[in-house]
């Protein structure tokens, strides 16, 4: 069985006996061959996926409110927060409610000293190789001095289709959407992204 992979229509590989069961469901008589039908169906399919693309945007399917973290709270604050939240990056912001910059596990990870992709059990072998946790390195320091800054931001028109290539250009996991004045108004992660893929089916 093929995988479907809704990033790529082309992927998508139709058996003979899906275009005949196809044709036979539809009434009345039809004047094509299984392979004119396969190709049809593909072309059609491709332009379906790319008007969605274009025709759904950032407003539709963010999530809103956002949780936020400030530019001085500190990092034992910030990690109980995310924890709670179960979150693993948040938006950083000012007390005007602007966008400041991005704080994830991976700008937590970097400043320990490890790599942005350490996996769990690199951080254990870490730390038992080590005297000291090094977490407590990070103890007095505010969010500001970890996070990854400027953030990458759009505002609520930006279509679905280009959250994707932005997600995969700039390997980011999570898109910050911002009014004209640069406040925060919603955000979109990977995981709306797929939820909208998958709604709009």
């Amino acid at each position: 069985m093929s995988d479907v992979n809704d990033s790529d229509p082309g992927s998508i590989e139709i058996a003979e006996q899906d275009i005949l069961a196809a044709m036979k469901d539809i009434q009345g008589y039809i004047d094509i061959t299984p392979g004119d039908f396969r190709e049809v169906f593909q072309v059609a399919f491709r332009h379906a996926v790319q008007r969605i693309k274009d025709s759904v945007q950032a407003g539709d399917i963010m999530t809103s409110p956002v949780h936020c973290v400030g530019l001085e709270m500190d990092l034992r604050q910030t990690a109980a927060f995310m924890a709670d939240q179960r979150i693993s990056g948040a938006p950083v912001v000012d007390a005007a409610g602007r966008i400041a910059g991005m704080v994830s596990e991976k700008d937590f990870l970097s400043r320990m000293g490890l790599g942005p992709s350490a996996s769990f059990m690199q951080i254990i072998a870490r730390c038992l190789s080590n005297k000291g946790c090094m977490v407590t390195s990070l103890r007095n320091h505010a969010v500001r001095d970890i996070m990854t800054a400027p953030a990458i931001t759009a505002g609520p028109e930006i279509t679905m289709g280009e959250i994707s290539a932005l997600f995969i250009g700039r390997r980011i996991n999570r898109l910050p959407i911002v009014d004209a004045g640069g406040v925060i108004i919603g955000i979109v992660t990977r995981t709306d992204l797929v939820r909208s893929y998958h709604a709009t089916r």
